[in-house]
């Protein structure tokens, strides 16, 4: 296991054996050798499960030639799956006694996300959203349990704030329940208002004190599940080139996605981890817009993965699409991945335009090679690795500067 800055953490000095029954407090923010724990690595884990059939929902939808209507249910879908895991991780980076009734919980909060997981293929098919309503109400009311729990040890502001949270969450599935009574059309419209107000129920319960939330845990967290994400991408895509070639024989049509789909990947994971976020990570205004951005990370490196799928089923001629929309499946959430990383993550670090511009010229070339029909996959990922090269020598190069300016500092 590693941590966001590539090392892997040591472990614990003093291990947390689990108790009966403890007062559910804070945890201080200067932690040492803070990292995940085993149950918060089975929660990111059954989380996957629903990733993965919001992805495969949304292969079927792309491939039939209904790409809008499925991209608009991958983004309902994925919203409940991804705003549940992170208020739980938050949650966790700062209350986690690890006791019996906490474990409890989680898995209440686990057994929640493998109802919504069940209810995914009928809402895409059939547009019913009862079993993810209800995995989602399950999760939440979960969560709200939490957190009361966290305000009946607490006292003065951090009281406030626990009870703020387990009222916002409350509140909101009231709001939730009109995918299940609102006639269709408007069910878009209900999502775009709830979302907006689930957003706000962390910066209204935060207004006058921040939970204390551990910034090392919380970007090994989201690493985490940044790397699990990508994994799945990978199988999905390793699942689709092997059923295509056992039915069609089409290995030289498939060789070229393989290929570029796994350039994707390995430089997206490049890309993400190539940077010590963790130290950025220091004030509430930054921890809502890297927390909040993470949403369109980890739905674009999923989306990836369903995109392979679309080329693979085109390439064999399965689905009903042309070649330039399979190809623009992989390239348009390639270059939004990209684009996120370098806003969320890599723009803090890069010294110099030649390093700002990497990222944005490299998401810009990607869409480009959407125009390159059937090597369209295998060019991306070409354009991805250059910019990993670019990158490194930039990097090293900015670093050789420095030390020849200032010999003395590097000694030192």
């Amino acid at each position: 296991m590693t941590s966001s800055s590539g090392q892997t953490p040591a472990p614990s000095a003093k291990p947390r054996p689990p108790a009966p029954l403890r007062r559910l407090t804070a945890r201080g923010r200067d932690e040492s050798h803070r990292v995940a724990s085993p149950l918060e690595l089975l929660f990111d884990l059954c989380f996957v499960v629903a990733v993965a059939q919001a992805g495969v929902q949304l292969v079927h939808a792309v491939a039939e030639g209904h790409a809008a209507g499925g991209v608009l249910n991958y983004a309902m879908v994925f919203f409940a799956i991804w705003w549940a895991w992170m208020n739980f991780t938050w949650f966790a980076s700062a209350y986690d006694n690890d006791d019996a009734l906490y474990r409890v919980v989680t898995l209440v909060q686990i057994a929640g996300v493998l109802v919504l997981a069940a209810g995914i293929a009928r809402a895409f098919t059939e547009h019913d959203f009862l079993l993810v309503w209800l995995g989602y109400v399950i999760m939440r009311l979960a969560m709200a349990g939490q957190w009361l729990r966290a305000a009946a040890s607490a006292s003065g502001e951090e009281r406030t704030t626990a009870l703020r949270y387990a009222c916002g969450v409350l509140t909101c599935q009231v709001g939730w329940l009109g995918l299940v009574l609102l006639p269709e059309p408007a069910r878009p419209w209900l999502f775009l208002v709830m979302v907006v107000v689930e957003l706000c129920v962390p910066v209204f319960a935060e207004m006058h004190h921040q939970t204390s939330w551990h910034p090392h845990h919380i970007a090994e967290r989201y690493g985490l599940f940044t790397i699990i994400v990508l994994g799945e991408t990978i199988a999905a895509a390793t699942v689709a080139v092997k059923s295509a070639v056992d039915d069609h024989d089409a290995l030289t049509e498939l060789l070229p996605i393989a290929a570029g789909g796994l350039l994707i990947v390995f430089s997206a994971w490049w890309i993400y981890f190539v940077v010590p976020i963790h130290g950025h990570l220091r004030s509430r205004g930054r921890a809502f817009v890297w927390g909040y951005g993470h949403y369109l990370v980890f739905t674009s490196a999923a989306a990836i993965g369903a995109g392979l799928e679309v080329a693979v089923e085109q390439a064999v001629g399965a689905a009903h699409l042309s070649t330039l929309a399979a190809s623009a499946a992989v390239t348009l959430p390639t270059a939004l991945y990209l684009l996120t990383v370098w806003a969320l993550h890599s723009r803090h670090f890069k010294v110099g335009l030649a390093q700002q511009l990497v990222l944005p010229v490299t998401a810009l070339l990607v869409i480009c090679c959407t125009a390159l029909g059937d090597w369209a996959v295998l060019a991306a990922g070409l354009v991805c690795s250059a910019a990993v090269v670019t990158g490194v020598v930039l990097t090293a190069r900015t670093a050789g500067r420095e030390r020849a300016a200032n010999p003395a500092g590097v000694a030192g």
